[in-house]
C-alpha cells in the first residue's frame, strides 16, 4: 500500500463463548493482509465492543459468535454504534449462524457473515471492497 490509509478492524469475541481460536486466526489473517488489527479479546459487552469501536476509531467490526446469541448480540452492537454515531462503521462477522438467521441481519444492517470454512481471503475481500466503495468519512 502506498500512501492509502490503512484498514482498521476490531475483531471481537462477545458474550461467554471462550472459543478464540477462529478470532485470532481472521485477526492474524487481517495483519497480514495489511489491515491494522484490533483485537478485543474474550467475554466482551457489546457496550466494551462499541467503546472500544469509537476509542480505536475503527472502519469494521468484526464479531465472532458461535454460542448461538447472535440474534441478540449482532443487533445490540448495531444500535449502539448507530447510538455513538458511528453509523459509518462495518458491522459483519462470522460463526456458527444459519443462512435465515445471517439474512434477517443482513436486513437490520448487519453486514456480511462467514461460516465455518471460509476462507480468509474471501472474508479480506469482502472488506476490501467494502472499504473501497464506501464514501470517504
Amino acid at each position: 500500500m502506498s500512501d492509502e490509509r490503512k484498514i482498521r478492524i476490531l475483531v471481537a469475541k462477545p458474550g461467554l463463548d471462550g472459543h478464540d481460536r477462529g478470532a485470532k486466526v481472521i485477526a492474524a489473517a487481517f495483519r497480514d493482509a495489511g489491515f491494522e488489527v484490533i483485537y478485543t479479546g474474550l467475554h466482551q459487552t457489546p457496550e466494551m465492543i462499541v467503546a472500544a469501536a469509537v476509542q480505536e476509531d475503527v472502519d469494521v467490526v468484526a464479531m465472532s459468535i458461535l454460542s448461538g446469541a447472535h440474534m441478540t448480540l449482532f443487533p445490540r452492537v448495531r444500535a449502539l454504534l448507530l447510538d455513538a454515531g458511528v453509523d459509518h462503521v462495518l458491522l459483519t462477522g462470522g460463526g456458527i449462524i444459519p443462512e435465515d438467521d445471517a439474512k434477517a441481519l443482513e436486513a437490520q444492517g448487519v453486514g456480511r457473515l462467514f461460516g465455518p470454512g471460509t476462507s480468509t481471503a474471501d472474508a479480506i475481500a469482502y472488506v476490501r471492497e467494502w472499504f473501497a466503495s464506501r464514501p470517504a468519512v
